[in-house]
């Protein structure tokens, strides 16, 4: 199971038996919404940006390099996929209790098509948005690597990458770097961290439900707007331009004003049809690359509640492990403990979920309706322009 796998169960029956180094510590504090992971003193941004077509083995392989520019840095950096996917794998076997985001698929074929491109980018930017905004996965090592060392020096590439891949503090050992509160009322109740937990599974399955329906809706309107609603309003738009072209077999003078009219309105019509097939790519396309980016995070819960549900089970066994003589009251303590640590972890985490998950969707929401006012604007903006020109008919 996944506490058994993410050294869960070895943790808390108390086999882990690491040396934890300052710098390896993650604390968790009391905010006022509970648990947090404590912020990062030095927060920083990452821009993704020119992804460029490049070569190697004197142009037998091609590949996409991505242009970083970490804030606190100012230098540049070049990544492959291949360094992305590497950077995701090692953090998501180091921290069983905090959702890495996953990052956008993988492609056999298209790999070098303009839009496919374009849409990776994107969403390799919202995956590194979420890594520099997580007070823990920012500040790891393994991060600061991918992010700092040069593209170019290869020898400290694979140091870092070798550093990376020796670390001993994952497993059982990870939940030891981690430092909960001590002290009056920073002990949990853990009936009501399984009642809080519970909530947010049952969050996470209706989220996840309802996620992938507005996917799903999101996708076919966009589909519609691009094929279906852009034919429907340029055969309106054919159809006054075949009204003009027979009113202007009347050689009459006073009727060409009315022939350029409709004219004109035919084009609106035409141009209108190519706003709607433009414009999901403004604000559909947007909405579904953060659905896609949470759906990632929605399938890491599972798992992070299942360890934190495997703690909570250790701790009811030792009690009555306890009062049927088979335990030492020392011991059920120190699992008692033990899952205090990681149940802190999952509510922390928690937290930052939520936390992160109100400032994307309140300015990714923003980002559609100022899109869509804008859209309806340029539509209404043809429609008058056309209208205009029936004045001096």
């Amino acid at each position: 199971s996944t506490f058994v796998k993410s050294g869960g169960e070895a943790f808390v029956l108390g086999e882990a038996s690491g040396f934890v180094k300052d710098g390896d510590k993650l604390c968790v504090v009391l905010g006022p919404r509970g648990p947090e992971w404590q912020e990062n003193p030095y927060p920083f941004q990452c821009s993704i940006e020119d992804p460029t077509k490049q070569t190697k083995f004197k142009g037998m392989k091609s590949y996409i390099a991505y242009k970083l520019v970490p804030s606190h840095t100012g230098q540049q950096v070049h990544r492959r996929y291949k360094h992305f996917d590497w950077l995701y794998g090692r953090l998501a076997e180091k921290f069983p209790v905090i959702s890495v985001p996953h990052l956008p698929e993988k492609q056999a074929t298209g790999r070098f098509e303009e839009d496919f491109i374009s849409k990776r980018r994107k969403g390799l930017a919202w995956w590194m948005d979420h890594m520099c905004s997580h007070p823990v996965l920012a500040q790891c090592d393994a991060f600061q690597h991918f992010l700092t060392c040069p593209s170019t020096d290869e020898k400290a590439w694979k140091q870092g990458k070798r550093k990376a891949e020796k670390d001993e503090m994952v497993g059982a050992n990870f939940f030891l770097t981690i430092s909960v509160p001590t002290g009056p009322g920073a002990s949990l109740d853990l009936q009501e961290v399984e009642s809080q937990v519970d909530g947010f599974k049952a969050f996470t399955k209706k989220m996840d439900e309802s996620a992938l329906q507005l996917n799903h809706t999101a996708n076919e309107f966009a589909r519609k707007q691009v094929t279906g609603f852009k034919k429907e309003y340029q055969k309106v738009g054919h159809s006054f331009k075949c009204l003009s072209q027979a009113f202007e077999l009347d050689q009459q003078a006073f009727s060409a004003g009315l022939n350029q009219a409709i004219a004109f309105t035919a084009e609106a019509y035409d141009a209108i049809g190519d706003l709607f097939a433009d414009q999901p790519r403004q604000d559909l396309d947007p909405v579904m690359d953060l659905l896609a980016l949470y759906q990632g995070h929605l399938a890491n819960f599972p798992d992070i509640i299942h360890v934190q549900k495997g703690a909570l089970t250790k701790v009811k066994e030792s009690k009555r492990h306890v009062e049927e003589g088979k335990m030492e009251l020392q011991k059920a303590e120190g699992i008692q403990e033990r899952c205090n640590i990681i149940s802190f972890a999952t509510l922390a985490e928690i937290n930052h979920f939520h936390k992160i998950r109100v400032r994307d969707f309140k300015s990714q929401m923003q980002h559609f309706l100022q899109q869509q006012i804008l859209f309806f604007q340029k539509v209404t903006q043809k429609l008058e322009e056309a209208l205009h020109k029936y004045d001096s008919v």
